[in-house]
């Protein structure tokens, strides 16, 4: 992956994005977001898999040094680890719906490294990590909203 010694790692996350059949729009302007994050050394990307899930329920997996044409990406493409077993696929695409294509993005969280080096080396231990999903938290804002409006209309 790198020439990073694994005490120095930082947290490793993963994100699916999902793009329903007929609502694929590659613009380009996910992979600029993503080389920024690159550059800035927000994050550094570990792996990216591209999943297409046919009709039939089966799942065609793409590797991203397997894409001839990467433009501005070829930059990452060189540190890919390619860390997704077949397994880790099958679970992915079970989410997926039929005739869907998914971007997998694994990355280490490189602004938190120095942080999780000092927790390891205090003789801490990660226990437990999540996401909360962007649409809960609108939901979760929205209903606050309605009830804030409800109660000062009483």
């Amino acid at each position: 992956m790198t020439n990073t010694p694994l005490d120095e790692l930082g947290p490793i996350d993963y994100v699916v994005v999902e793009f329903p059949a007929g609502a694929k729009n590659f613009t380009g302007e996910m992979a600029d977001e993503l080389l920024k994050l690159v550059d800035a050394g927000t994050i550094r990307v570990i792996d990216v898999l591209i999943l297409d899930k046919n009709e039939d329920g089966s799942v065609d997996a793409t590797e991203f040094s397997d894409i001839e044409q990467l433009g501005e990406m070829q930059v990452i493409e060189t540190e890919l680890a390619e860390l997704l077993a077949a397994e880790d696929v099958d679970h992915l695409a079970a989410s997926m719906d039929p005739g869907s294509t998914a971007g997998v993005l694994i990355f280490e969280n490189l602004w938190a490294a120095p942080f999780a080096s000092a927790a390891r080396r205090s003789g801490g231990q990660l226990i437990a990590n999540g996401r909360i999903p962007i649409q809960a938290i609108v939901a979760s804002i929205e209903a606050d909203e309605l009830v804030g409006a409800t109660t000062e209309g009483d």
